[in-house]
């Protein structure tokens, strides 16, 4: 049965209303979070992977409440502590994965109730068919898989959670449909939460304003977003008063030079829409160099992207759904790849958030297709190729062995994976193995001290990361 505008063209029957089709978004919600936990039921066999070991396995800080507490103030405060629960209830890794993908389907239900305030207006011949496509897409896209199976993904996923729930109270308070303090104080409180679990949360203001852009094209969104910019300025304050702030900022600053950074995220962008957002293809440690010289095809690149976004700009008014989705997308790439250098030029789990712009497009692009296509099938095409694409990569984290074997097939040329490899296979007992790939490291990078150092003990102590 439709529901929505569709139904009969009148605005009473809109994505809120109640009636005949109103069971209609109970039983999306319940097809979005059936296929998201089915999808992701692999991940509870998952173990610790990569960074998880230095910020949760070993690391005391989060093992204990008073030693979380003593450990403030620091960086991502609350992110911690969901770690530091997490720990106190069970060390397995389970524990972990299981809140991860509660998080995630949590997170595809606020999608889906995002979308539906905003299809009206970004696709309203079609708003009844693209917000459950558009959040289908978000929770099932293997991109997402770094953000949920690996559990230090989390920072990115809790961060979500909050942010998404900041923008939909102040999407409701500016509509009058839920209470005034919504907009005067709840969505701010959720956006200082959401930058407490990750810095890279200080876009929610712009995103306010890119959403009243098309839903509400006069209004001022400076002056209703005056309070989430006042909790920004001070957690940016707060930010430069802790020290572990300042260190990170310090680093990212000394990594490369402005020039560098920019031409090396081209490369980053580049590969971040080709490889894990178009192709389907994921990797935890994707290999991908700092960029020095503006050769040719990096130009082109660059202008290319410059294109899009303001191409982006142009379809706002007369495309709205292909302008919004465009510049959702970069301007969710701006906190990871943009101005600050980072340590890894771009990872997959960057896509978060960003991936919803490219959800609404193709929902919306699926939905206009001519009445003779087959809507129906082309989109449940769609969605099944996400599905079985992430499982088989949830199957990837079943062990260290699994995943890194895995990422050696697809950055074989860096010696970071090699290393971690090696490490897995000297875990595993298989020494043999182990000989190998710290070899190859080596061999891809004679300097690698811990490849080297992990080659020496092999045989005498147990390998370090």
């Amino acid at each position: 049965m439709k529901h929505g505008p569709e139904a009969n063209g009148s605005k009473a029957n809109g994505p809120n209303s109640h009636g005949p089709g109103s069971r209609g978004p109970a039983l999306h919600v319940a097809l979005l979070l059936t296929l998201t936990l089915v999808v992701y039921v692999p991940a509870l066999q998952a173990g610790f992977q990569f960074d998880d070991f230095n910020v949760i396995v070993d690391n005391a800080q989060v093992h204990a409440l008073r030693a979380w507490w003593e450990s403030m103030p620091g960086i991502r405060a609350l992110l911690k502590l969901s770690y530091t629960l997490n720990w106190k209830l069970s060390a397995h890794p389970a524990g972990f994965h299981a809140f991860n993908i509660a998080v995630h389907a949590l997170n595809a239900a606020l999608v889906l109730a995002l979308v539906r305030r905003l299809a009206v207006t970004l696709a309203p011949a079609s708003a009844s068919a693209v917000p459950l496509l558009a959040a289908l897409a978000f929770a099932l896209h293997p991109a997402q898989t770094e953000a949920v199976t690996y559990v230090s993904g989390r920072s990115v996923s809790l961060m979500g959670t909050f942010y998404l729930g900041a923008l939909l109270l102040h999407l409701d308070g500016a509509a009058r449909t839920g209470p005034e303090i919504t907009a005067r104080l709840a969505s701010p409180a959720l956006f200082a939460l959401a930058l407490a679990t990750r810095e890279t949360a200080w876009t929610l203001p712009l995103a306010i304003a890119l959403v009243q852009a098309v839903t509400q094209p006069g209004a001022s969104p400076w002056r209703a977003t005056r309070a989430h910019w006042l909790v920004l300025s001070a957690a940016g304050l707060a930010a430069l008063a802790i020290p572990g702030y300042r260190r990170l900022l310090d680093g990212s600053i000394s990594a490369r030079s402005l020039w560098d950074n920019l031409l090396t995220q081209i490369d980053g962008v580049w590969y971040l829409i080709c490889v894990p957002l178009l192709s389907l293809r994921t990797n935890i440690d994707p290999d991908l160099a700092v960029r020095t010289v503006a050769d040719p095809l990096l130009l082109l690149r660059g202008a290319a992207l410059l294109g899009l976004v303001a191409a982006a700009f142009a379809l706002l008014r007369r495309h709205a759904w292909l302008g919004f989705g465009l510049l959702w997308f970069f301007l969710h790439l701006l906190p990871t790849n943009s101005v600050l250098p980072r340590l890894d030029v771009a990872n997959d789990r960057h896509l978060y958030l960003a991936l919803l712009g490219p959800a609404i497009i193709a929902a919306a692009a699926l939905a206009r297709l001519p009445a003779g296509h087959p809507r129906r099938g082309a989109a449940a095409g769609l969605v099944a190729a996400l599905a079985v694409t992430s499982s088989l990569r949830n199957l990837d984290y079943r062990s260290e062995q699994a995943l890194w074997s895995v990422t050696a097939r697809t950055s074989p040329h860096k010696a970071r994976v090699w290393n971690n490899l090696g490490y897995a296979h000297a875990l595993a007992g298989d020494t043999r193995a182990a000989h190998a790939a710290y070899a190859r490291a080596l061999q891809l990078n004679p300097a690698h001290a811990k490849a080297a150092a992990n080659l020496r003990a092999l045989d005498a102590a147990p390998p370090s990361r």
